[in-house]
């Protein structure tokens, strides 16, 4: 037991403190502190910048606004052309059509410009499709010409030979019935020594009258219309029994637009004759010079052959109706009212003009000269198929004031329509914008004016002869005051009915610029 405690005493001193027996105590290691956890910074995000977004151009709203904006500007001081695109001259054609054109609540509403790569076929389209109760073509008169090709037809000029063509079939139809109506002097056709009357029979080589196929169609096209000054090409004429085989040069020609100035007498009364081709700005002097002959043989009667005019300037008509009816009967009055659709501005009537305008020429009037005038009650008038636009418009105006219009020959044309050309990128665009009306608010001639005497063109004899077929008829009327009897009618009406050969642009009514 003793021994037994001093054992558990000795254990119990070396557990105890005071002096450390044994192993010593390692001292814990070192800490060495972990470096602070810097959270990770996350840079800022800078969003992309976009380019700025053009502005969307709104679609054009007035022809004005892409006017003169063309695919293919034209270069020189004198042009006002911009580069364009298509979409601009489409965008032309179709707000000038909704902005001026008679009819455009007809024109077709599901055209698409994105079909079109042309100008020209777009604007063929441009028109209204309707018909006249007869089937015919509401407008027929919807067409364009190159501007330079413009430029020239208000000159007067021609590429050609100086020869006018009437014909007797219908367009390309065979056989082909084509006779020389009249030769200006001086040219090609007057130095081959053609002749009003002479019937075309032969070109280049080809049977004229039948020739059919489009290669032999072409070859006579070119040689009837040349592109260029210089060509040459043969023509054979047959004269009676006799054939002429001439070779003709084509060149610029400017065609009198009054070739013949006389004065008949007939009995007691002088009559005045007038052959009267166009109204253009070279026609002003020479009606001019024309009327001043008549007034100073106190002519009491006038006789105007209209038969191959198609038209021009309405300015000229005017002019021409005022030196025929002189101040009197057009004081105070219209010549006529342009009305267009209820989209375009109203145009001021149009007055008998008694001054002249001064017209470019080689021999022009001086502006503001006092016109020369008949002071007449009736008039008589000679026409056919080939009296269109301001020559019918003559008529009408005349007849609005009282002047009695006694009309010998054939039904005229029918076109109670005028134009204000329109220019753009090289292509003068025509479309009818306005029916003309008459102090009387008369605009009745859309199927022509129909003759008081029917007499048809007499190529036998030269115009201005008192024997040549509507003359005659003209001046036996005149005196009797009522046609010639049924077989001198027959004999008038011999010759077939002709209409002349030539281009839109020369029947049509301009109406002068807006003021």
């Amino acid at each position: 037991m003793a021994a037994l405690l001093a054992a558990g005493l000795a254990g119990l001193a070396g557990c105890g403190g005071g002096q450390q027996q044994g192993e010593p105590v390692a001292p814990p290691p070192p800490v060495t502190p972990e470096p602070p956890v810097t959270p990770p910074v996350t840079p800022p995000v800078t969003p992309p910048v976009e380019p700025p977004v053009p502005p969307v151009k709104p679609p054009p709203t007035a022809a004005i606004e892409v006017m003169d904006r063309c695919v293919a500007p034209r270069t020189g001081v004198f042009y006002p052309d911009r580069q364009g695109t298509l979409a601009d001259e489409l965008d032309f054609l179709r707000l000038y059509t909704d902005e001026t054109y008679l009819w455009y609540k007809e024109v077709p509403k599901d055209l698409k410009q994105s079909s079109y790569t042309d100008p020209l076929a777009y604007f063929k389209d441009l028109k209204t499709p309707l018909l006249t109760a007869s089937g015919q073509p509401k407008d027929k008169y919807h067409f364009t010409y190159t501007s330079a090709e413009w430029d020239d037809i208000e000159q007067g000029v021609d590429l050609g030979y100086g020869v006018q063509w009437v014909r007797s079939s219908a367009s390309g139809s065979v056989p082909r019935v084509w006779h020389v109506s009249g030769v200006a002097p001086g040219t090609a056709a007057d130095f081959a020594g053609l002749q009003r009357g002479d019937r075309l029979i032969g070109l280049d080589g080809l049977d004229f009258v039948n020739a059919s196929g489009a290669d032999s169609v072409a070859r006579l096209n070119a040689a009837l219309f040349p592109v260029a000054a210089g060509e040459q090409h043969r023509y054979v004429v047959a004269r009676g029994e006799r054939q002429l085989d001439v070779v003709m040069v084509a060149a610029r020609v400017v065609t009198p637009p009054v070739p013949v100035a006389k004065v008949l007498s007939t009995g007691s009364a002088k009559v005045g004759y007038l052959l009267f081709n166009e109204h253009t700005g070279v026609a002003e002097n020479q009606l001019i010079k024309a009327f001043s002959q008549f007034q100073a043989a106190k002519v009491s009667e006038l006789v105007i052959d209209l038969r191959y005019n198609g038209g021009g300037l309405v300015l000229v008509a005017s002019e021409l109706a005022y030196m025929v009816a002189g101040p009197l009967q057009t004081e105070g009055k219209i010549f006529e009212r342009p009305v267009g659709s209820d989209r375009i501005a109203p145009r001021q009537p149009t007055a008998f003009r008694s001054k002249a305008i001064g017209f470019s020429s080689l021999d022009p009037a001086k502006s503001g000269t006092e016109l020369p005038y008949l002071g007449l009650k009736r008039v008589t008038v000679l026409t056919g198929p080939g009296t269109c636009s301001a020559s019918e418009m003559l008529i009408n105006s005349l007849r609005g004031v009282d002047v009695e219009v006694t009309i010998v020959g054939g039904a005229t044309c029918g076109k109670p329509y005028s134009f204000s050309p329109a220019p753009n990128c090289g292509i003068t665009y025509f479309m009818v914008q306005y029916q003309s009306y008459n102090q009387k608010g008369q605009s009745d001639y859309a199927d022509g004016f129909a003759p008081t005497c029917p007499a048809n063109d007499d190529l036998s004899r030269a115009l201005g002869d008192p024997a040549e077929g509507q003359l005659s008829v003209a001046l036996q009327y005149m005196a009797s005051g009522s046609c010639p009897a049924a077989a001198a009618r027959a004999r008038a009406a011999a010759a077939p009915l002709m209409t002349p050969v030539r281009p839109q642009g020369r029947e049509i009514a301009v109406q002068p610029a807006a003021r």
